[in-house]
């Protein structure tokens, strides 16, 4: 499984189920980019100015909503993740 490092976390992206407009299949360029998924892995916080660690907010299992664009498409062992930043998370859906 990937590790991530310092602030990063590592999620497993919900797709949007295909959408239909009067029974048309819209192209893969015209859907909404998915911008929700689970914490698959975090890593080991940020560190402060002192040195010190602070824990992240979020963790393994947690499903979030994320900024549209933010972080890095990442495939694994034939499964596909996105790296982003803790800051790129919006909110934690409970």
């Amino acid at each position: 499984m990937l590790k991530p490092l310092g602030d990063r976390v590592i999620i497993e992206v919900t797709e949007a189920a295909e959408q239909t407009v009067g029974g048309i299949v819209l192209a893969n360029n015209a859907k909404n980019k998915p911008v929700t998924g689970k914490v698959v892995a975090v890593g080991s916080g940020y560190v402060l100015n002192d040195g010190s660690k602070q824990d992240l907010t979020v963790k393994s299992g947690d499903q979030v909503l994320f900024d549209k664009y933010a972080g890095q498409e990442v495939s694994f062992e034939g499964a596909d993740y996105l790296a982003l930043h803790e800051k790129d998370i919006v909110a934690i859906v409970e």
